[in-house]
C-alpha cells in the first residue's frame, strides 16, 4: 500500500472495505485498579473514517484513539476504519459497514463502540439503533478523560460547562420519557376530563436544568477568573516575565516543570495527567528570575467546547512572554503535533507569542528522527527531562528571550494619552502622578516596551 491514496485506484470494494487496524487489542492487560474497576471493564471497539491523508495518517489517529481509550479505563478489543469520501450522513460509517462493526461488536463481545470524530446527535442514534450497543464518539471520550483527571473546582467546574455544551443538542427520551408531559392538575390523583394541559416533556425539563446549570457554572467560572487574573497581574506587576509550557499530551511538560523547578506535579505515562495549571518561579544561569507554568496538553481536534470552557485557565499561555512548546521527540510523527498545538495556540489567540521548540525524550528518540526534526525546527533545543540532558543549554536560551527588567521613568502625557498612564499602573510599580497644565507627569519603574511608548508619547518636563 503507498503512502498517498489516489481517488481513481480505489475500486468500489476496497473503497468500502473495513480495514482492521493492527496491535490495538489490550484485552490482556492486567486490571489491578480497584477505583477504576469498574470502568476498565468496557470493552471497546473502534471504528474510523479516513477520509484524506496515508494509510499511515489514518492508522496513527487510531493508535491515538487506543490511547485515549485505554486513558479513559476501556479496554481495547479491535479497531476498524473504512475509506470513504466523507463520513455517512446518517449512521458515520455507512448502513452496510454499520451492519459489519455490529458483526465484530458481537464476536468480540464489546459493549461500547468509539468513533475517530465527531458525530452528529443523528449520527449517535442511528448508529446505536444497529450496533444495539453505546456509542461514544471522540469528542466525548476527551471530555470523559477530562472529567476523570479534573482535580480543582475551577477545573471540574471548567469540564462540567464543556460536557453541558455537548449533551445539550444531543439530549433525547428514553422510554415512556416522551410521553411524560402533563399540565395542570394531571398529575395528581383528582385529575380527570378537562384537567390535562399541554405541560412538559421529561427532555425539556432536562434541557432547561442543564441550561440553567451552565448560566449558574459561567458565572463561577467568572468569579474564578476575576482571582486568577489578580494573581497574573500580581506576578506582571512584579517586572517577573512569565514563561508557558505548551505542547502535545504526554510530551513530557510536567516532568520538564519538575526537572527545572523541583514543582512535584504529577507526572505519569497517561493523556492528560495534568489539568490545572501550576506556576513556579525558576532562575536563569544569569540569575533573572521567571515564571514557569504547566498548562493542560493539547491533542489533535481538541473539542471546541473544551478549549471555550478552559479558556481562563489557557490564559496563562496567551499572557506569557515565551511559550516553551514541548515535543515528543519519541514519536513517530513529531511535526504532525507540532502542527496540533500550533493550531489551539491560534484558536485562543497566543499564535502571535514568541515560541521555542523543545524537543524531549532524547534519550529515546531515534537519532534520525531528531536530525530531521532539528532541520524542520532549526532554533530547538532538544532535551531529556527524564536524564537532564540539555536542560543547562535550555535555561540559557530561555534568558536570551526574556524581555528586559522595569527601566525608570519621569514623563509628562498628554492627557490625550489617559491609556498609556492606565497601562503603566497595570505593568508597572511605584507609579506616582502629577497633574500639570501640560499634563499628567508620571515617574515609575515600567517595562522597557512601555518607556518607549511613554517617550513617544511625552511633552517637555516642566522646570
Amino acid at each position: 500500500m503507498t503512502d498517498s491514496f489516489d481517488e481513481e485506484s480505489y475500486d468500489l470494494q476496497d473503497r468500502q472495505a473495513l480495514r482492521r487496524v493492527p496491535g490495538l487489542s489490550t484485552e490482556l492487560e492486567d486490571i489491578g485498579e480497584v477505583e477504576y474497576r469498574q470502568v476498565r471493564l468496557e470493552r471497546v471497539v473502534l471504528a474510523g473514517v479516513w477520509t484524506e491523508g496515508s494509510i499511515e495518517d489514518a492508522e496513527r489517529s487510531m493508535q491515538e484513539l487506543a490511547r485515549l481509550a485505554e486513558t479513559a479505563g476501556s479496554v481495547v478489543l479491535e479497531g476498524l476504519i473504512q475509506r470513504r469520501d466523507r463520513p455517512d450522513p446518517a449512521t458515520y460509517l455507512g448502513s452496510g459497514k454499520a451492519r459489519e462493526l455490529r458483526d465484530a461488536v458481537l464476536s468480540t463481545g464489546a459493549d461500547t463502540v468509539i468513533c475517530d470524530g465527531e458525530l452528529t446527535p443523528g449520527q449517535l442514534r442511528q448508529l446505536e439503533d444497529v450496533v444495539k450497543v453505546k456509542v461514544v464518539d471522540r469528542t466525548w471520550l476527551i471530555l470523559d478523560i477530562f472529567a476523570q483527571h479534573a482535580s480543582s473546582r475551577e477545573g471540574k467546574a471548567q469540564v462540567s460547562l464543556a460536557q453541558m455544551q455537548y449533551l445539550l443538542p444531543r439530549l433525547r427520551g428514553w422510554g415512556e420519557s416522551l410521553s411524560r408531559q402533563a399540565g395542570g392538575r394531571a398529575g395528581g390523583a383528582t385529575g380527570g376530563v378537562g384537567t390535562r394541559g399541554p405541560g412538559e416533556t421529561k427532555i425539556e425539563t432536562d434541557r432547561r436544568r442543564i441550561r440553567a446549570q451552565m448560566t449558574k457554572l459561567r458565572r463561577e467560572l467568572k468569579e474564578m477568573e476575576k482571582a486568577r487574573t489578580t494573581q497574573r497581574q500580581s506576578r506582571r506587576r512584579s517586572g517577573t516575565p512569565a514563561v508557558a509550557i505548551a505542547g502535545y499530551t504526554n510530551a513530557g511538560k510536567s516532568s520538564l516543570l519538575n526537572r527545572l523547578t523541583g514543582a512535584g506535579v504529577l507526572v505519569e505515562d497517561s493523556l492528560f495527567a495534568t489539568l490545572d495549571p501550576t506556576v513556579r518561579r525558576c532562575t536563569s544561569p544569569g540569575g533573572r528570575d521567571f515564571t514557569l507554568a504547566d498548562t493542560v496538553g493539547f491533542v489533535r481536534h481538541l473539542p471546541h467546547a473544551l478549549v471555550e470552557a478552559f479558556r481562563s485557565t489557557l490564559e496563562e499561555v496567551t499572557s506569557a512572554d515565551l511559550i516553551l512548546h514541548v515535543v515528543d521527540g519519541s514519536d513517530s510523527a513529531p511535526e504532525v503535533q507540532i502542527a496540533a498545538v500550533r493550531e489551539v495556540l491560534n484558536e485562543i489567540g497566543a499564535g502571535g507569542v514568541r515560541e521555542l521548540i523543545v524537543i524531549n525524550k532524547a534519550d529515546a528518540a531515534d537519532p534520525e528522527l531528531l536530525s530531521r526534526l532539528r532541520r524542520w525546527e532549526p532554533d530547538s533545543v532538544v532535551i531529556s527531562a527524564r536524564t537532564g540532558e540539555g536542560l543547562a543549554q535550555l535555561l540559557e536560551v530561555v534568558e536570551g528571550y526574556l524581555p528586559q527588567g522595569l527601566v525608570d521613568v519621569d514623563v509628562v502625557i498628554p492627557y490625550s494619552r489617559g491609556d498609556l498612564v492606565s497601562r503603566a499602573h497595570r505593568e508597572g510599580e511605584g507609579v506616582h502622578e502629577e497633574h500639570t497644565e501640560a499634563g499628567t507627569r508620571l515617574t515609575a519603574k515600567v517595562p522597557e516596551e512601555l518607556s518607549a511608548l511613554l517617550s513617544a508619547a511625552a511633552g517637555p518636563r516642566p522646570a
